[in-house]
Parts: C-alpha cells; sequence; structure tokens
C-alpha cells in the first residue's frame, strides 16, 4: 500500500471511530500510532515520538491562555452575567415578533466574548433562555435552533479557545486571528437574527412576545451588562493595543472576572474548588485532542502525503 493510500485510509478509520462514539483525542492518537508502527515496521519510533510530542506540545507556552480562558468562562457563568446579558436583551427586543430569540443570540454572542468556549455558551445560555423561550409561547424547533446556533458564536468571537488551538497547531499569530474573526463573528450573530426574523413571519405560531418596557427599565437593565463590555474591552483591546501579549490577557480577563462574582457574592470557597476542577477537566480534554493530532500529523508526515499533495496541486 502507498503512502498515500495509508494516509487516506488512515483519515478514513480516524472518521469511522469518531462516529462510533470514540472520543476525538483517542481516535487520532491510536490511528497515529498504528499507522506510524505499520509505516516504519516497528512499534518503538512511534512510542518515541509521543514521548516526545508530549513534551514539545505542551510545553509551549501559548497554550497556558487555554485554561486561563477557561477558567474566565467558569468565573462569569457563576457571577451571573449570562442572566444579566439575557434579561437585558429581551428587555429591548423582546417585545418585537420573535424579539425573545433574538435576545437569546445577542445574549450567547456576548457572553462567548467573556468565555470563548462554544459548548460552554450554548450550555450556558440553554439554562437561562431556554425556560423563558417556552414558558413565552416559543416552538421547541425554534428554541432549541437559536440556542445551538447561537451557541457556536463561541467559537468565532474573540477570545476564542478553538482559535488559540487553530493558531497553536498551525504556528499562527494568536492576535491577528482575533482580529480576522471579529467580522465574521458579528456577520454571523446578524444572519442568525435575520433568520429568526424571517421564521416568525413565515411561521407566526412559532414565537410569542413580551410587555414593552419603558425605557428606564431598559437603561436599568444595561447597568447589569457594564463588566461584560468591560472586561471584553479590557482583555481584547489591550490585546489589539499591545498592552499584554494574549495570554497576559487571559490572565488579566480571568481575574477581573473572578473579582467581579466576588464582588457578587457568588464567589466562595467551595465554587472556586468547582471552578478550578471544572477547567482543570475541560483543559485535559482539549490538551488530549491536541496532543492526538500531533500523533497524527506525524503520521500523516511520514506517508508523505503533505508532499505527494503539494506536487499533485502544482503540476
Amino acid at each position: 500500500m502507498s503512502g498515500a493510500a495509508l494516509a487516506v485510509t488512515g483519515f478514513v478509520v480516524a472518521l469511522g471511530a469518531m462516529f462510533l462514539r470514540v472520543p476525538i483525542g483517542a481516535a487520532m492518537l491510536l490511528t497515529g500510532l498504528c499507522g506510524t508502527w505499520i509505516v516504519t515496521g516497528s512499534m518503538i519510533p512511534a512510542l518515541s515520538a509521543l514521548k516526545t510530542l508530549t513534551f514539545d506540545t505542551f510545553s509551549s507556552h501559548s497554550l497556558s491562555i487555554i485554561p486561563l480562558f477557561l477558567l474566565m468562562g467558569q468565573f462569569a457563568t457563576r457571577s451571573g452575567l449570562s442572566d444579566a446579558l439575557f434579561r437585558a436583551t429581551a428587555d429591548w427586543v423582546g417585545h418585537r415578533r420573535g424579539g425573545l430569540a433574538i435576545a437569546a443570540v445577542g445574549a450567547c454572542a456576548g457572553f462567548g466574548a467573556v468565555c470563548g468556549s462554544s459548548l460552554a455558551t450554548a450550555a450556558t445560555m440553554g439554562q437561562v433562555a431556554l425556560p423563558e423561550l417556552r414558558r413565552n409561547g416559543y416552538s421547541g424547533a425554534l428554541a432549541t435552533g437559536v440556542l445551538a446556533a447561537g451557541g457556536t458564536l463561541g467559537i468565532l468571537i474573540p477570545p476564542s479557545i478553538i482559535l488559540v488551538i487553530y493558531a497553536v497547531l498551525t504556528e499562527q499569530n494568536i492576535v491577528k486571528m482575533f482580529m480576522a474573526a471579529m467580522i465574521p463573528g458579528i456577520v454571523a450573530a446578524l444572519g442568525y437574527v435575520v433568520t429568526v426574523a424571517i421564521i416568525v413571519r413565515v411561521s407566526p405560531s412559532s414565537s410569542g412576545m413580551l410587555p414593552r418596557k419603558t425605557m428606564a427599565e431598559r437603561f436599568a437593565s444595561l447597568r447589569g451588562v457594564w463588566p461584560v463590555a468591560a472586561i471584553f474591552v479590557l482583555v481584547i483591546g489591550g490585546i489589539y493595543a499591545g498592552w499584554f501579549t494574549p495570554t497576559e490577557g487571559a490572565a488579566v480577563g480571568a481575574v477581573a472576572t473572578g473579582l467581579y462574582a466576588l464582588a457578587t457574592g457568588r464567589l466562595d470557597w467551595p465554587t472556586l474548588v468547582t471552578c478550578a476542577l471544572e477547567t482543570a477537566s475541560a483543559t485535559a480534554m482539549i490538551y488530549f485532542v491536541i496532543l492526538g493530532a500531533a500523533v497524527f500529523n506525524t503520521f500523516l508526515a511520514l506517508t508523505q502525503l503533505p508532499q505527494a499533495a503539494s506536487r499533485r496541486w502544482s503540476s
């Protein structure tokens, strides 16, 4: 079997394992180790590469940004920022048809700006917004669809954990990645808003409306949102302005969010321990995926698939 055919087979095996609900990191790691064994004819190079890759990958200073942003998201969840975002956006647009669903999209975008994780955004906003959507007559399809789509904004709107991982694996500048993702994130959020507006007009029975709030009530609700804006400006603005590196910005954001949670009285010692444990668990899963990708990339390099593809496309 040629190297290219072996690489394609490895892709199929890895994707098949993921389809069978094998963890992504384990699927890539095992496929990469077995593929390296087949290419080299011995398991010793594969195990040696695993030892070297583990140290080289996890000794990267850039990866320390991941647990810091995850901890920042944990503090944001515990401090009630997600609920404040949803309430504020609902007060401003909830009286319009489909307004509560649009408020959910806006809250997802805002929470993603201090969380960096699409999974955390979807899970947190689902707990906050889904009961309200159902209580106000929104169909199950529209309510769950809006939150599932809005949760993906955590991938695009900086700070994004996925962008950090991509930048580290491809050796790209994290700041430039954040800058490049800002406009697509805003466009995606606006696209979801337009989609909701179209759906509720095509199917009016799928949504409801809230009573109109006075201007005084609307501006009063914004007082609970200022920490989100302040933290976002501090972290992303500081990174763009060159005041600190992305890793330093993540540390500043985690501290600022933690202090806000402490000031609101929602962060005590048991909660802090829970935040640390959940951050460690999520970090371990992400690091395992990165390690699996590194081992799988080594296997692909040994098959010379990149060189073959380069020659094919250049010709």
